[in-house]
């Protein structure tokens, strides 16, 4: 496919992952109170266990603050209601580079990304009160801790966002596996990199001297890279067995030869 026609199909996934999101957004319009209301336990639950309810406070300190606010949460809204969307769009994008036997897992990628994502933003949501917890405590005593809720909200949708995005490295690796672009063995070599990123990662968006939400949310995003390895050395497995089977005469025209 020509760069042009590959810039106008880019183009074209990233209007309708647009539109999802808007939409999503929209609907994230009239909920609110309800998403504002569980970004805030967190905070709410911190204070309430360090006895400081009435020192601990949120603030609007614009006028336009408030409007402000209600589009950061609709935004946010979308992007978790959209993402069955924009996971579908994304793949469509790269499926191109797949043969017609390997489009057959097209939906099965999808249907993994999907949960994927949205369970990396519930471990992180169910990590975030220690984290939040300990930066509260570190308030001094005798004053009073306003906090700018555009600020604390933003902060708490980077980390459900920043760890959704992480839990969808096994479905990345495994694609550019498919493509053919990323054997097992080179997914395997950087291990210990991972699994050192994956705990950096964990200790800097969970600050707590407790490491229990450090591993929490690291040891599962470990697991799952190790089961992309998995899943690609079978893959590369079975293909190495149809090219001895078959021959580089067997190969479709759309599917390159191996080096």
């Amino acid at each position: 496919m020509p760069l042009g026609s590959h810039l106008r199909e880019l183009r074209n996934r990233l209007v309708w992952s647009a539109v999802a999101v808007l939409l999503g957004a929209v609907a994230g319009w009239f909920l609110f109170d309800l998403v504002f209301g569980l970004l805030t336990v967190p905070l709410t639950e911190a204070a309430r266990e360090a006895g400081r309810e009435d020192d601990i406070t949120t603030n609007i300190g614009s006028v336009t603050g408030a409007f402000d606010l209600k589009v950061k949460v609709s935004i946010f809204t979308g992007l978790l209601v959209s993402s069955p969307v924009w996971l579908w769009q994304l793949w469509a994008f790269v499926t191109p580079g797949l043969t017609r036997r390997e489009k057959r897992y097209t939906v099965g990628f999808v249907v993994a990304a999907v949960p994927l994502f949205l369970s990396g933003v519930a471990l992180a949501y169910v990590a975030l009160p220690r984290a939040v917890s300990f930066l509260v405590d570190l308030t001094p005593e005798g004053t009073v801790n306003i906090i700018d809720t555009s600020m604390y909200i933003g902060f708490i949708m980077r980390i459900l966002l920043a760890f959704g995005a992480s839990f969808l490295l096994p479905v990345v690796l495994v694609a550019l596996n498919f493509v053919g672009l990323l054997p097992a063995r080179t997914i395997l070599a950087a291990w210990r990199w991972v699994v050192v990123l994956a705990f950096v990662l964990a200790a800097v968006l969970t600050p707590s001297p407790e490491p229990t939400a450090m591993f929490f949310l690291a040891v599962p995003l470990c697991a799952l890279f190790f089961l992309a390895i998995g899943v690609a050395a079978i893959n590369d497995r079975r293909r190495r067995r149809r090219d001895e089977r078959e021959g580089y005469a067997g190969l479709s025209d759309d599917e390159a030869a191996p080096l």
